[in-house]
């Protein structure tokens, strides 16, 4: 594999090696050339969202039964933080052998994760299935991401992307419905031992699609190369580094302050081996387009994560109504999306995505204002709804932007630094939102979980949530002002 060496913003674009036929010749996703590829994969994205949406509406009352509200934000973070590893592995894996092993490793540690999490006796076991599942939802999303940097043609990877986002649609709708009865009437357990009977379907239609057209090096002539040991050992330091942040703004003690600079230390050295030079400061181009996906997912995330469990807790909807209230956000994701694909939008791609940074920004401060009890709860269903409209068109684009510069033999190594910086922010984000719900008092928040909207209730630490992260989200509409490559000095 070729490491993810620093490189100047002014990266020409580059067609994949199977992408670079006549564009006549393809085209769509849905072509007789791309159709078994194209349902196998939006299949798997398909399981992955249906999981998602699943468990956030399963998990206020798993944390509650588990006595785990106080760490709440774990549950998450964790899934994020082994993820990190999990991309830099198979950004490797896939740039020497394909995509094909990868993935399908990827989703055994996915099934094998929801079985811990679904038979767990205690909070801890429960997020410890979390880490699993994590792990192989990293080396997942990389693999997916050179099966369209390989196999799709560059005017076909927009139509894909916005596929994947189609693929949220239904499960967004019928998933948070569906968790939420079976939460009730069987328990929550089931939500998640029943998920992994799921991953039969998607593995058969991807894994003998890829073989054919995505499978092997990226350029079979040349020599195989090593294992990166380097970049390996900086995936175990940031994943490290992540977890020892994240447990250190849980504690909020001052012998937290311990654990916090360790991970700092193993963090600092970690995200400037592995995200491209010039990430921490928006350099124009792909290290831009890099920072803008850690800043958009991880604001989003962290804000979305505590949704259900604030309307639950704060205005005493049930699980399935508290997860169905963002239903609609799956339509809207794919809207958006679908717009970033249309080939009118292409020169005004940038433009699009300022806009979507905005709408996140604004629905995330406006969510809070359901804490209001004068405030019908059904008006965050319609912020929110706007926000994911900007998402959609926010990761859709990112992923297309970061393709066109990137160059065969890097698309996995790269595809790699977008999700690391993705769940990096997942991560970090989440942990100070958690951080600073424990201190204004959102522990207590479980005894109201099965209780009246208002007993127990901290309103203040759901606002210490979403403000400042609608504040990130503002921050990452300046970044993505800085998307395309600078031009050539000449």
């Amino acid at each position: 594999m070729s490491a993810l060496e620093p490189r100047d913003a002014d990266v020409a674009p580059h067609p994949g090696p199977r992408a670079a036929l006549d564009d006549d010749a393809q085209g769509s996703v849905l072509d007789p050339a791309h159709r078994a590829l194209s349902i196998g994969i939006v299949s798997v994205v398909l399981l992955i969202a249906f999981e998602a949406t699943a468990v956030g509406t399963a998990m206020p009352v798993a944390a509650r039964e588990l006595d785990g509200v106080s760490v709440y934000a774990f549950a998450f973070s964790a899934y994020f933080t082994t993820s990190l590893f999990g991309m830099v592995l198979a950004g490797q894996w896939s740039d020497r052998s394909g995509p094909l092993g990868p993935l399908a490793a990827g989703m055994s540690a996915f099934a094998a994760g929801l079985l811990l999490s679904g038979t767990a006796g205690t909070m801890w076991l429960f997020i410890l299935g979390r880490a699993v599942q994590g792990l192989g939802g990293g080396l997942v999303i990389v693999a997916l991401y050179v099966v369209v940097g390989r196999a799709y043609a560059e005017h076909l990877r927009p139509a894909i992307m916005a596929a994947f986002a189609a693929g949220w649609v239904v499960p967004s709708v019928v998933g948070p419905l569906a968790a939420g009865t079976i939460t009730e009437h069987l328990g929550w357990r089931w939500v998640f031992v029943g998920i992994p009977a799921l991953v039969v379907l998607p593995l058969a239609l991807a894994l003998p699609a890829i073989r054919r057209t995505a499978s092997g090096p990226a350029d079979p002539e040349a020599p195989v190369a090593p294992w990166d040991r380097h970049r390996i050992r900086l995936a175990l330091g940031i994943s490290a580094g992540a977890a020892l942040l994240q447990y250190a703004g849980q504690e909020l003690r001052w012998l937290s302050l311990i654990p916090a600079a360790a991970g700092v230390a193993l963090l600092v050295p970690a995200v400037r081996g592995l995200l491209p030079r010039g990430t921490y400061r928006a350099a124009r181009g792909l290290p831009s387009v890099v920072l803008l996906r850690g800043i958009a997912a991880g604001a989003f995330i962290a804000a979305e994560s505590f949704v259900p469990l604030m309307l639950v807790t704060q205005r005493g909807l049930s699980p399935t109504l508290a997860g169905f209230s963002l239903a609609a956000g799956g339509l809207t994701w794919a809207l958006g999306s679908w717009i970033q694909s249309r080939p009118w939008t292409e020169p005004y791609r940038e433009r699009l995505v300022v806009l979507g940074m905005v709408l996140v920004a604004l629905a995330i401060a406006a969510a809070p204002s359901v804490l209001i009890a004068s405030v019908p709860v059904w008006a965050l269903a319609v912020v929110w709804g706007f926000g994911c409209l900007g998402m959609g068109a926010v990761i859709a684009s990112t992923s297309v932007i970061l393709m066109k510069l990137s160059a065969p033999e890097e698309v996995g190594a790269n595809s790699a630094a977008l999700q690391i910086s993705d769940g990096l922010s997942n991560v970090l984000l989440l942990a100070a939102g958690g951080a600073a719900f424990a201190a204004l008092g959102g522990g207590a928040v479980g005894h109201a979980v099965t209780s009246h909207a208002g007993a127990g209730s901290h309103p203040a630490a759901f606002a210490a949530v979403f403000l400042p992260m609608a504040g990130v989200a503002a921050v990452g509409a300046w970044v993505a002002t800085r998307l395309h490559a600078a031009p050539a000095q000449g």
